[in-house]
């Protein structure tokens, strides 16, 4: 079912460029209290995990965007929003990107769908009995949705909900080379870059090739870096086999995708159609809200802004336990 996004931006945030921008970096939540815990894994590296003060309600497990953290301001407004509701959300951070570089050369990538599996594991043992749901946004979004598809009827989820999914990995790849979407591509993957030499630097036993400035293009370095340290045939390779939007058919349980026709990071044609929904997901597309923006207008101020988002997760995934 596809049905018309309720929200409505601020008077003056109908840019989606101010909507990303805005609500990443200026009109920022107040900051939540967590616990961080390091979990090691059989395979010698490490989990970095943030924990919910409070444990008592449903799990939400929560996988952030590219180069996102528990700081992201998405991921703090979240981890506000579903406590006040009653949820206890759980934040994993993809490998290397919780302030310190991980000791595997493989880091994550947009199908990262073996790590969600694990999380959910490790919460269903470490809280039996407790019901799981799972919020993801951006490149968590599209490894959720991938991970829904992959294991169908039997995923142990309850609901969830995936916030402005790239979908087609190649669609987002090309836009954010294109115009002004080249800014963003330049910021995201300066950090990238970064992250990637940091860890060659302290690791350079693994190999990991170098992540040169002539890699200035998502093309270039999913190609050179993504894709050769993760078992891809390529670019083209990885972009096919992780794209969520073939994967959107099998899922079996209640999902609700948010998509904004104004995001500057895809296009339109990243957005699937009716026919390719089964009848447990809901796909919400709204006219405005940039990337992960969705700054809306305040109920008592119209000077002020409202971050519509972090409610309206609290408020999707409360209706799935009738709350």
């Amino acid at each position: 079912m596809i049905v018309d996004s309720e929200f409505r931006p601020s008077w003056w945030l109908s840019n989606p460029h101010l909507q990303t921008i805005l609500a990443s970096k200026v009109c920022k939540p107040d900051s939540v209290p967590t616990k961080s815990e390091r979990i090691e894994l059989d395979d010698g590296d490490f989990i970095d995990v943030n924990f919910s003060i409070e444990q008592d309600g449903d799990l939400v497990a929560i996988f952030h965007g590219l180069a996102g953290c528990v700081q992201s301001s998405y991921v703090q407004g979240a981890f506000a929003a579903l406590q006040s509701t009653g949820f206890s959300p759980a934040l994993m951070h993809w490998r290397g990107c919780s302030g310190e570089p991980n000791r595997l050369a493989r880091s994550y990538h947009s199908g990262v769908s073996d790590e969600i599996d694990w999380f959910i594991k490790h919460l269903s043992e470490r809280f039996p009995g407790r019901p799981i749901h799972a919020l993801g946004y951006s490149l968590g979004a599209n490894a959720l949705l991938k991970y829904l598809g992959e294991t169908g009827a039997s995923c142990p989820l309850k609901s969830a909900v995936a916030v402005c999914p790239p979908l087609v990995l190649s669609e987002g790849a090309t836009q954010l080379n294109t115009g002004v979407a080249r800014n963003y591509q330049r910021y995201l993957l300066k950090l990238l870059r970064g992250q990637s030499e940091r860890k060659r630097q302290l690791y350079p036993e693994l190999g990991i090739p170098k992540a040169s400035s002539e890699l200035d293009s998502f093309w270039k370095f999913d190609d050179a870096i993504t894709a050769t340290v993760h078992g891809f045939e390529g670019v083209n390779d990885y972009y096919k086999k992780c794209s969520a939007r073939q994967f959107i058919p099998s899922i079996a349980i209640k999902t609700h995708i948010l998509c904004s026709r104004d995001d500057p990071f895809f296009t339109p044609a990243i957005i699937p159609t009716s026919d390719e929904l089964p009848e447990n997901v809901t796909l919400e597309v709204s006219s405005h809200g940039g990337h992960v923006g969705f700054l809306g207008r305040h109920p008592n101020n119209r000077f002020r802004t409202h971050r519509w988002l972090d409610d309206h997760v609290a408020q999707l995934l409360s209706s799935s336990i009738g709350l």
